[in-house]
């Protein structure tokens, strides 16, 4: 099962060595094909995804789980390749400037600025959604569903997960967690040293999450990107760190560069909170004994930001067939209760579980419950859709350059 995963040495490789040269014929489009042709024409292909390779629990499932159910039912090898964000982007961008007609890449797991910026230079197939015979158990009019950080999917991605940004503390420790950005300052001044947060996407969608409890209307964040709204509400943000810096964990000089290495803090002792954008991340950590059994997550009651995470498939893939077909399993009701279960990944389905057949949506409901973290029902009417795509990049930005300043 090791050789499921290639390196990205291997995949630059494989790029290079594959540039000028093309398949001796086109595969048909499967978009023009009913599903049984589809299938068909899938199998025997191997799909190349690329994905974030950062968290064991999710390898795992794709390795172990995933992996082997498309090769047994599909006869698709999948073969898995670390990569993200701006690696996807630039390695797709690098494809076209060297005037290559096929990808080495088939499906990509993505979302917010990714997707803006594979949009923005047409590296996505579609639409292709409609296709797939479980889309069918997916509320298309969830906001969170349908839109990813303002923009409409359109059929060019597939809805993957859903979560909703938690913050975790010790309750041995905080027995009454803070729930606005008043009362957190009022803790932090009061615990010097004993709170931080990540520099990386879970760090800056916490600041997102800020910016909504700073915002003079719910709606400020909506629609498409408005740069006075945002260094407004930036501002806001900034004041509120300047103003709890000095008390921050090794006094604000520095901070973790990851949810990793914050999570590390967290269990050492070294802070009183962590995060995740993942809400049943916590019952995970607890149970595979990196965090203490009286963990438990929480909401901002200001709101904390939700989202969805997507795959899509590649403009250029000469395996968009087989693509489409694992993009299908991997919405299926067996693959999603499947990573549901916080001993596996903990990851929020997206499907509408009203919509399946009785037996699953009971076995649903009992995969819904856990321990250490609030239910979904409990904590959605805080959750908050994410803005527009350039929110997270300038504020990346100015956060290095007026924080860290780098």
């Amino acid at each position: 099962m090791r050789r499921l995963w290639l390196s990205l040495g291997a995949l630059v490789a494989i790029v290079i060595a594959a540039c000028g040269r093309t398949p001796s014929s086109t595969p048909a489009d499967p978009r023009a094909q009913d599903w049984s042709q589809i299938q068909s024409a899938a199998r025997g292909q191997t799909v190349t995804m690329a994905m974030w390779g950062g968290d064991p629990a999710i390898n795992a499932y794709m390795r172990d789980y995933v992996a082997p159910q498309v090769k047994r039912a599909d006869g698709i090898t999948l073969r898995l390749v670390p990569a993200q964000g701006s690696m996807i982007v630039n390695m797709l961008m690098t494809e076209v400037e060297a005037g290559r007609q096929h990808s080495a890449l088939d499906l990509v797991w993505i979302n917010g600025e990714t997707f803006y910026q594979l949009h923005q230079i047409h590296a996505l197939y579609g639409p292709f959604t409609a296709k797939l015979p479980n889309q069918h158990y997916i509320d298309w009019n969830n906001p969170f569903i349908a839109y990813d950080f303002q923009q409409p999917v359109d059929g060019y991605e597939m809805p993957w997960g859903n979560v909703q940004l938690l913050l975790i503390t010790d309750t041995a420790r905080v027995p009454s967690p803070p729930t606005d950005p008043a009362a957190l300052a009022a803790w932090i001044h009061a615990h010097p040293g004993r709170f931080t947060f990540d520099t990386g996407f879970t760090g800056m969608s916490f600041l997102k999450s800020l910016m909504y409890a700073f915002a003079d209307r719910p709606g400020d964040l909506r629609g498409p990107f408005d740069a006075k709204t945002y260094r407004r509400l930036r501002d806001k943000v900034f004041a509120w760190i300047d103003s709890v810096r000095t008390d921050l964990w090794h006094h604000g000089e520095t901070f973790p560069a990851s949810t990793a290495q914050l999570h590390q803090l967290f269990a050492n002792g070294e802070v009183d909170f962590t995060m995740s954008f993942n809400d049943g991340e916590v019952d995970n950590r607890v149970d595979s004994g990196l965090f203490p059994a009286t963990a438990r997550a929480f909401v901002l009651h200001t709101g904390t930001l939700q989202n969805s995470h997507y795959v899509g498939i590649v403009d250029r893939s000469v395996h968009k067939a087989a693509a489409m077909v694992v993009a299908n399993f991997l919405i299926s009701p067996a693959a999603q209760l499947k990573k549901l279960d916080p001993a596996v990944w903990g990851d929020g389905t997206v499907l509408d579980v009203a919509r399946l057949p009785a037996p699953w949506r009971q076995r649903f409901a009992v995969a819904g419950t856990r321990t250490h973290a609030p239910l979904r029902r409990a904590i959605q009417p805080y959750a908050r859709r994410e803005p527009a795509p350039e929110v997270m990049i300038e504020l990346t930005r100015d956060f290095r350059e007026r924080i860290l300043h780098e």
